[in-house]
């Protein structure tokens, strides 16, 4: 098959026609498209109610006068109960009113049975019309789709970032600090959610999301970080955000109070994966002594609370002398 041939799938009619011969006549004329379609024949109201109900169709051809049933009765069922499907009049006596009557609640078009001819093209015709009608209702389902979580993810962010605006404010002692602060954030957040367009806004791996965050700070300075990656661990959304704001903090955190505010100083970041269990370190190794905070600032409440609720993990920091360690374990079931 050439890249311009499309494949179609072999159409099923039901055919409203209770003379057999009429109805072996319309067959014939049937069996001259290509894919030759399945014919569904219903004979009177009993089985077109059956056929409607059980619903595996494409497009209805329907006499307009039968022993005890009508073609507009017929086409206000159709209409009803599978209005996306094509509706075909096939009859030997249609007048100018009545056919626009019909055009008017909703037939497709209308073929008279002295030119039974015309009927394939009409019917191919309204097959194609009904699939770029389905086609266009899908588009725009999806687009209404991507719309809602657009806008669920952007009702997130801002009142995410809005959080951040007000309790790096609150935590901060001047406005340099502030600003340093608040943008350190906010780029972590940029960053986790470009990597996360890249991959459509699926999964991202933890060994990205780990050298997006610490990029901007190892420019000129690689030899003071040494990550050595662990297994492979993907990341949801969610996960992957909450990671990156957590190592910004640690990073943001180190260059101010910790071994990178040393200029022998360097950090150490790997993890590992035991039953399920994820366990990455953070250590910094060479810097000043450590002394503990005397009360818990923002930015630890910021990695205990994105570890906690957001990847149903633990964090444990151990204030040593020779060097922050900060250990992270969350279950693999929680972030994927």
């Amino acid at each position: 098959m050439t890249g311009a041939e499309v494949t179609v799938d072999r159409p099923t009619i039901l055919m409203l026609e209770d003379s057999p011969l009429d109805a072996e006549l319309i067959r014939e004329h049937l069996e001259r498209m290509d894919p030759q379609p399945e014919i569904l024949r219903a004979e009177n109201r009993s089985g077109f109610v059956s056929a409607l109900e059980a619903g595996r169709f494409d497009l209805i051809l329907a006499d307009f006068s039968l022993p005890d049933f009508d073609g507009m009765s017929a086409l206000e069922m159709a209409h009803r109960d599978a209005p996306d499907i094509p509706f075909i009049f096939v009859s030997g006596v249609l007048g100018e009113e009545v056919a626009i009557e019909s055009f008017r609640r909703g037939a497709t078009d209308y073929v008279l049975k002295q030119r039974l001819i015309r009927l394939p093209a009409a019917v191919e015709r309204a097959l194609k019309e009904a699939r770029e009608k389905a086609e266009y209702r899908r588009v725009q389902q999806q687009k209404e789709l991507l719309v809602r979580e657009l806008s669920h993810r952007v009702k997130n962010t801002m009142a995410m970032v809005m959080s951040l605006v007000r309790r790096t404010a609150k935590n901060s002692t001047t406005v340099e600090n502030y600003s340093q602060n608040l943008l350190g954030r906010l780029r972590a957040m940029a960053d986790a959610h470009a990597l996360l367009f890249e991959t459509n806004w699926s999964q991202a791996e933890l060994v990205e999301v780990v050298r997006r965050t610490l990029a901007p700070y190892v420019q000129g300075k690689g030899e003071r970080f040494r990550t050595t990656p662990g297994p492979l661990v993907m990341l949801n959304p969610k996960a992957a955000l909450a990671f990156s704001m957590v190592i910004n903090e640690l990073t943001t955190n180190a260059v101010k109070y910790g071994a990178l505010a040393h200029d022998a100083g360097y950090v150490k970041v790997g993890w590992t994966v035991v039953d399920g269990v994820v366990t990455l370190e953070w250590t910094e190794v060479d810097g000043p002594a450590v002394v503990p905070p005397e009360e818990e600032g923002f930015g630890t409440t910021l990695i205990q609370r994105s570890i906690n609720y957001e990847l149903q993990g633990e964090v444990e920091m151990d204030y040593a002398e020779t060097g922050l360690t900060c250990t992270i374990r969350f279950p693999i079931s929680a972030v994927g």
